[in-house]
């Protein structure tokens, strides 16, 4: 069958000879294809699977997203980045509202919450963009099947509609990015209402007196944050010795600190035992994680926040022989190619970091692959940010783990009590870190205690992908007054001395 147009005949010269055997698009129930063959098929509309369709369409290569959820953007802005950032930011402003305007001059009589109507903003930022994201669709000729797909062979998925119909889609190259799911706990039931994901946290209809949170990662502590500001007793239970755990330890300490000035406690070191939902509280039975006598803990609303694991069920992969790893990942090589041929994954299914901007870099990279150009994505320099108040946020090794490689370093650091912008805003806790190879001065690392500190970590994160030293940084003008002033006096003092302090 001849291609039946000029971005089809490119398409077909850039594509492995491997892959050139034509393969048909169907649909049982009449779904408009626009064409009868796929070059490119994503099980997925997560920030890796849409992100990884649009590249696909934009290099001319005929493209189809399958999303079982019915609105594309996955987890992340369905349930998780994009509406946790919203309540983040609300409960922020609640809570500056309460205990920081005055100081500034803004007086008022009373503040109070009013939580369906910041739900309804959330619910608003939410459905804008996933709106936004089929108008690229449409924008870039991606075709978009609602529905939940299963491997019937390499080259062809299946897939349960919304409607409740079934479309078969086939294609010379199929895309797995179907994500991640909430990691279930022994003994404990979900049931998103007094036993919660991230999901049911994100959705409750009153702020409950008691909250607990097992898991002290990011998830755990920004869900924990948005509730403690509207008023909650926030317990944070973790099986580890620490908070983050892939945190740098001197700022995990510090941050540490922060959080329980503001009232969260913590419960270190300690294990659920079991969960009693009888009643009209929920009690949990705690023990140390080295075992000991067992306590108790009585909350209204429970949030599970242990981590997240690979979202591969109902997929077919064993059907089709995809190997998978002991976490249920896939496995892949350095172009995502899985063993099957023609068989890729990105994102939350295979090994690295579980974060949406991973994905993304993920689905352009394995497009660009397929499409026989070269991608690239740099593990080793994926920023990590945690949008409490102050913010978290780091790229590259942290000092422990530059011991543990035994290389010679020095560290720089510089306060923001220090730093003029924040001192005028009335913000200033937090810190900079920086660690520099001693012989070389090239940059190991940045990790950053801020307001705002997701934003201000990338002037690092580009340092560090074009291998700078501290003393670039150092000698690279910044505008004053501002919060990255401070990342140029930690630099500042990695190679030489800072000026203000």
């Amino acid at each position: 069958m001849a291609l039946g147009s000029l971005a089809r005949r490119k398409a077909s010269t850039i594509l492995s000879s491997r892959y050139l055997s034509k393969y048909s698009f169907s649909l049982s129930r009449g779904y408009a294809s626009g064409s009868d063959y796929n070059d490119v098929v994503v099980i997925g509309g997560g920030p890796g699977g849409y992100v990884a369709a649009i590249k696909a369409a934009q290099l001319g290569l005929k493209t189809t997203c399958i999303e079982k959820r019915g609105t594309l953007g996955g987890t992340c802005l369905n349930v998780g980045c994009i509406p946790s950032k919203a309540l983040l930011h609300s409960s922020h402003m609640y809570h500056e509202a309460q205990h920081s305007f005055a100081s500034h001059g803004v007086k008022f009589s009373s503040v109070e919450v009013d939580l369906p109507a910041m739900m309804a903003q959330k619910d608003k930022a939410v459905a804008g963009l996933t709106r936004g994201i089929e108008g690229l669709f449409k924008k870039n000729k991606v075709n978009y099947v609602k529905g939940y797909g299963k491997f019937l062979s390499p080259s062809e998925v299946s897939v349960d509609t919304v409607d409740g119909g079934n479309a078969v889609v086939k294609g010379k190259n199929i895309i797995i990015a179907t994500g991640s799911d909430v990691k279930s706990l022994p003994g404990l039931t979900i049931d998103e209402k007094r036993i919660v994901s991230s999901t049911g946290a994100l959705a409750l209809t009153e702020v409950p007196k008691k909250l607990v949170v097992i898991g002290a990662g990011y998830i755990g502590l920004e869900m924990g944050s948005v509730w403690g500001r509207l008023g909650s007793e926030v317990t944070v239970v973790e099986f580890a010795s620490d908070i983050v755990p892939t945190m740098d330890g001197e700022v995990r300490k510090q941050f540490q600190r922060s959080l329980e000035k503001q009232k969260m406690k913590f419960m270190l070191k300690t294990k659920v035992v079991s969960v009693d939902t009888v009643g009209d509280s929920v009690k949990l039975t705690l023990e140390p994680a080295a075992g000991g006598e067992q306590t108790t803990l009585e909350a209204d609303v429970v949030l599970v926040s242990a981590g997240r694991v690979p979202f591969t069920s109902g997929l077919g992969l064993d059907k089709i022989g995809v190997e998978t790893d002991k976490a249920g990942r896939i496995l892949v090589n350095e172009r995502f190619a899985s063993n099957v041929p023609g068989v890729y994954a990105i994102g939350d299914v295979i090994p690295g970091p579980m974060l949406a901007h991973k994905a993304e870099e993920d689905g352009v990279a394995c497009v660009e692959f397929i499409a026989g150009k070269e991608g690239h994505v740099d593990y080793d320099l994926v920023p990590g940010v945690c949008y409490t108040h102050p913010e978290v946020a780091s790229v590259g090794k942290t000092e422990e783990q530059v011991k543990a490689l035994g290389v010679d370093y020095r560290v720089g650091k510089f306060p923001f009590l220090a730093n003029s912008r924040a001192k005028a805003i009335d913000d200033a806790e937090g810190i900079v870190k920086v660690i520099a190879e001693k012989e070389t001065d090239k940059i190991l690392g940045v990790h950053i205690m801020s307001s705002n500190a997701g934003e201000l970590i990338h002037e690092a994160v580009l340092a560090l992908n074009y291998g700078a030293s501290s003393e670039d940084i150092a000698r690279t003008c910044h505008a004053h007054p501002t919060m990255s002033e401070a990342l140029k006096e930690a630099a500042m003092a990695t190679f030489d001395k800072p000026i203000h302090m």
